[in-house]
């Protein structure tokens, strides 16, 4: 009769209980495959029993607890926990490593010379055992979440609007609008007052506390905003003005809305901060080969009249992708690891209460292709430090659970 592996979650899945079940796929597709079996792939049951699951423990008693610690508990940094950990991404994982799929040197050395019956039997033990405890991560009181880069930029933003409006509009001549800009650029002119690139004491001060982090928050806040004019006079001839655009449409895009995160979109801003910025150029203070080039060849009225003309045209929004939270993150995490991070696909690690630093650790070497996985590639692409440390924390401090395989006979 066919039999099909299942699974339940329970509490703990005790020594005492007799029987694992290890759910594996045969060695040479796991080789061929990598360290992570892929759904899909063709899978067998085996079991194991109490006495497969003390030679287990005998043998991962001399090859595995000097890193991973007793019974699977990891007081190393950077080396998982693997107690209660799924039998069979287990064993996968240790066949990676001893055929060369996967590369670590202590890894390599403990399984080389394991066979595949005791790989089977390690991977039960483990798998046998009470999972980790989660741990506790604390945020800061009162600040807010990392993980959300648009409401931490909210909060840092806060100091700015004395000058730049509420949301980044200004009501104030010589104070320039913050929406509209594409947060590349805005990081860029932030950093820019920060070294004494560009001289203004007061903007200076202003941004001498924020780190990058705090200033690509800010960024992605106001770029999210509404756009909207500013809320100043713009004297000139705006048709003169729009004339003498037609120069600046390469770099500046056409009605003032720029293409590129290299130049500023100038649709909708401020007319008087707008002659102020040509100035700088035209003196040096602000140092730019190409506009200082163009600087000098206007006079007072044309620039006046492009000031004019520039803030009478509607800001555009620039085309920011909105990040998710660390909850949305969880909930697409979820799909394959299980809820919480506790999975029920054999094939695939349990997340819940791991080590803090190794699963951080782990989201990084995706991130960066050290560690090669096509969906772990695509589910880290374009995390940032904060978000990675947000899934860790989530994932840290979920109670672990150990889960059981059961066969029930294929209709």
């Amino acid at each position: 009769m066919k039999r099909c592996v299942r699974n339940l979650l329970a509490g703990a899945f005790a020594l005492a209980a007799g029987v694992a079940i290890v759910a594996h796929a045969p060695e040479a597709a796991a080789q061929a495959g990598g360290a992570t079996v892929e759904k899909g792939e063709d899978m067998r049951a085996v079991y194991a029993g109490p006495d497969d699951i003390a030679e287990g423990k005998a043998v991962a008693d001399g090859a595995c607890a000097r890193c991973h610690g007793a019974r699977g508990m990891s007081s190393t940094p950077g080396l998982p926990h693997i107690a209660g950990q799924r039998a069979a991404y287990l064993y996968v994982e240790m066949l990676a490593y001893r055929s060369g799929a996967r590369t670590n040197e202590a890894m390599t050395a403990a399984v080389k010379f394991l066979s595949d019956d005791a790989l089977v039997k390690v991977a039960a033990y483990y798998a046998s055992l009470e999972p980790a405890q989660p741990v506790a991560v604390r945020a800061a009181r009162g600040a807010p979440s990392k993980s959300d880069p648009v409401q931490a930029g909210k909060a840092a933003a806060a100091a700015c609007e004395g000058c730049h409006g509420g949301k980044g509009v200004t009501s104030i001549p010589g104070m320039p609008n913050l929406v509209g800009l594409d947060p590349k650029y805005l990081v860029v002119a932030m950093k820019a007052y920060k070294s004494g690139d560009r001289k203004e004491d007061m903007m200076k001060s202003a941004v001498a506390a924020l780190g990058d982090a705090d200033m690509e928050n800010v960024a992605l806040y106001y770029a999210l905003q509404k756009p909207a004019r500013a809320q100043t006079p713009a004297p000139g001839n705006q048709a003169a003005g729009k004339a003498a655009a037609a120069a600046c449409s390469g770099c500046h895009g056409e009605q003032g809305v720029s293409g590129s995160p290299a130049n500023p979109s100038l649709a909708g801003q401020d007319a008087q901060y707008f002659a102020t910025a040509i100035q700088a150029y035209r003196s040096g203070t602000r140092s730019d080969a190409t506009m200082k080039g163009i600087a000098e060849g206007l006079d007072e009225r044309a620039v006046k009249d492009l000031a004019a003309y520039y803030a009478a045209q509607s800001p555009q929004a620039p085309k920011v992708r909105v990040p998710l939270t660390t909850a949305q993150r969880v909930q697409r995490c979820d799909r394959c690891h299980g809820v919480n991070g506790n999975s029920t696909d054999p094939r695939t690690p349990a997340l819940a209460a791991q080590r803090l630093d190794y699963l951080g650790q782990v989201l990084r070497a995706y991130k960066t292709a050290a560690r090669k996985h096509s969906a772990m590639a695509a589910m880290t692409d374009g995390l940032s430090d904060a978000d990675i440390d947000g899934l860790a924390a989530h994932y840290a401090r979920q109670r672990a659970r150990a889960v059981v395989f059961v066969t029930l006979p294929c209709k």
